[in-house]
């Protein structure tokens, strides 16, 4: 993490020693390794005979060295450079919760009298260190604190991890860390070590539970890109749209951080300095998921988790994971599994450790999760099943669809962004009964009902299918649309359209361009759409006017208070008379 590092690895017989070790003797070289065998008592920070030994080795090879020691006393890394540069990474830390510490301190050199910079503080807090004890080194201009014993060392500074509610009388970044004021060699060892780690995670544990509201519940952090191509209004609106499909997930956002770049790094998405804020941010909030914007390669995935310390999961997992709760019949569980196993499939090397994963959370769920522990030809296999399985309900589809033509009954696809309030219109309409609720992807199986109206020329009653379908969304996931198609067909034979758009949304002109994108992509052109605004209710005047300026051939409805509605069904008379006349 951070800025690419020059570094080389020694190993020996039994340690290794890291970071940067161009130019040392082998002598120094020994010396470094010799530090594995020193071993501290478990209740002191440390020694004054082991920092001022970490302290000459450090002048001698005039560079600071770092040495990571366990609660038991036993130095179980050492590294030539700074916290940033030896950092242990975060697949190699033992496993901790946002209330306990890593059960590691750290013991750190430098050559200067000024308290640790941002860069050091920020390694500790990314692993989560028990405490970083920084060895002030003797110079010219140095004055020693306290009047301690001679040595290398003059001072030192203590820092470590600081739970919200903070401690006064020390500097201190908010919720983060707190540094102490330079004290003396003897001082810090005389700290009661086990006691003060102990009472500091007990603080630990008494904010986690305060604000732990449903352990079941992911803890999620957004991360949001917007590149020179984006329009700014595009990105929040985006950003909103994903803190909506976590929501509808069942996870909680904590917090949503933003990078502006000319284009997306290749490797991690955001720069090396974003990457460690959200590490940061993860390990200060207690976040157990990063939901990204955009699509991740199965590299940057990789990267992200490796560096990150916690799940990753991109725009396109998150809908299929939503989309994986949503199915309720067996096609639609047959289509969501298939979408899942071409999705995840050039994923299978990419997750390393997270596909042992079983039903863990957001991102995890869904029919096909368990054979993800498969290998990949057996998930091949089982994709090849599965698309058999959509090619024979694509087939019953067409002749449920035939059959109705012969009846010369027209129908009618109610189309739409998610959320825009198809349901409730069908429901309006037919008297159905289909679930509603003010989520995204609410409806997941299409419904197909029976829609009888009067002519009002003829006075003869007129017969119509209306069909709800699947909600659109910004950059339907590819997978989706292929494992949907049988499903999106009900879609592309339909006679008509209702394009029914949610009026109230912030965003509902971006909305309507989002779904004749989608529409204009079908393999069969869709026929003729009337658009229907809904929820006008909810509108002021002024999104109204620019709507009937916009759309002058638009129909104006509210579904849930049943206004406009006799309007609808006249225009509805005349686009089904249109095509059927065409016909």
């Amino acid at each position: 993490m951070g800025t690419p590092f020059r570094c080389a690895r020694i190993e020996a017989v039994i340690e290794t020693i890291y970071g940067n070790l161009q130019g040392l003797k082998a002598s120094q070289l020994r010396q470094l390794q010799r530090l594995y065998h020193q071993r501290l008592p478990g209740d002191r920070l440390t020694t004054s005979e082991v920092a001022q030994r970490v302290a000459a080795i450090s002048t001698d090879i005039d560079q600071p060295i770092c040495v990571y020691v366990n609660r038991r006393g036993q130095v179980i890394r050492v590294g030539v450079g700074t916290v940033r540069q030896t950092q242990i990474p975060p697949l190699e830390l033992p496993r901790y919760g946002a209330e306990r510490l890593s059960g590691i301190r750290c013991l750190a050199t430098q050559f200067t009298e000024e308290p640790p910079g941002e860069a050091v503080l920020t390694a500790m807090a990314l692993q989560r260190l028990d405490a970083l004890v920084t060895l002030v080194l003797s110079g010219q201009g140095f004055e020693r604190r306290g009047g301690g014993a001679s040595g290398y060392v003059t001072a030192t500074y203590l820092a470590h991890l600081q739970p919200e509610s903070g401690e006064p009388g020390a500097e201190r970044s908010p919720g983060t860390w707190l540094v102490s004021p330079l004290r003396s060699l003897e001082d810090v060892c005389q700290e009661d070590f086990l006691d003060w780690v102990e009472g500091l995670e007990t603080a630990f544990r008494r904010e986690f539970v305060a604000r732990q509201v449903d352990t079941d519940q992911d803890r999620v952090l957004l991360v949001g890109l917007k590149t020179d191509q984006m329009e700014m209004q595009r990105f929040q609106d985006g950003l909103a749209e994903l803190e909506r499909l976590v929501d509808t997930a069942g996870g909680e956002v904590l917090q949503t951080l933003r990078q502006r770049r000319p284009r997306p790094h290749p490797q991690t998405v955001v720069g090396t300095g974003k990457v460690e804020e959200i590490a940061l941010a993860a390990q200060t909030v207690g976040a157990n998921l990063v939901v990204f914007d955009r699509g991740l390669s199965p590299a940057q995935v990789r990267n992200l988790e490796m560096q990150l310390g916690v799940r990753v999961i991109d725009r396109t997992e998150l809908i299929l994971d939503i989309f994986a709760q949503r199915a309720q019949s067996g096609a639609g569980k047959l289509q969501v599994e298939l979408a899942q196993l071409e999705y995840r499939l050039p994923r299978l090397t990419g997750r390393g450790q997270a596909m042992s994963r079983l039903g863990g959370g957001i991102g995890t769920r869904g029919p096909g999760e368990t054979k993800l522990e498969s290998d990949r030809r057996a998930i091949q296999r089982r994709i090849a099943h599965l698309q058999q399985e959509v090619n024979h309900l694509q087939a019953h589809r067409a002749r449920m669809r035939q059959q109705r033509q012969h009846q010369q009954v027209p129908s009618v696809a109610l189309v739409g962004y998610t959320n825009a309030g198809k349901s409730t219109l069908l429901n309006v309409l037919t008297q159905a009964e289909v679930y509603t609720a003010d989520q995204l992807f609410a409806t997941l199986d299409p419904t197909t009902r029976r829609f009888i109206v009067t002519d009002p020329m003829t006075r003869k009653p007129l017969t119509v299918l209306l069909t709800d379908t699947v909600g659109f969304i910004h950059e339907l996931p590819a997978a989706l649309v292929d494992a949907f198609r049988a499903t999106l067909e009900e879609v592309s034979e339909a006679d008509a359209l209702l394009h029914v758009v949610d009026l109230s949304h912030p965003a509902w002109l971006s909305q309507i361009r989002s779904v004749m994108q989608i529409l204009s992509e079908m393999p069969i052109t869709p026929g003729p759409a009337l658009i229907v605004f809904n929820k006008i209710d909810q509108v002021d005047g002024d999104n109204l006017s620019l709507a009937q300026e916009e759309y002058p051939q638009g129909v104006f409805i509210s579904a849930s208070d049943r206004l406009g509605l006799e309007t609808l069904r006249q225009r509805l008379i005349q686009l089904v008379q249109y095509v059927t006349q065409d016909n």
